[in-house]
């Protein structure tokens, strides 16, 4: 399981690599600043969709480490 499947995992202000909803079947990464989290379950199999700092929304394949 991928760390961006579990909500407490991911801070508001982190750093991250998500799936946009138009990016699913590509599988493109856009990168970017957590604004949000929306998921309210503690996990996802699919990753914790968050909306980013530019207001782009999707779920998280990866978390960036500083």
């Amino acid at each position: 399981m991928s760390e961006g499947t579990i909500r407490k995992n991911i801070q508001v202000g982190a750093e991250v690599d998500i799936v946009l909803k138009k990016d699913q079947r590509s599988g493109n990464l856009t990168r970017g600043i957590v604004a949000k989290l929306l998921t309210k379950s503690p996990n996802h199999p699919h990753g914790i969709k968050v909306m980013l700092e530019d207001g782009q929304v999707g779920r998280v394949k990866h978390i960036i480490e500083d």
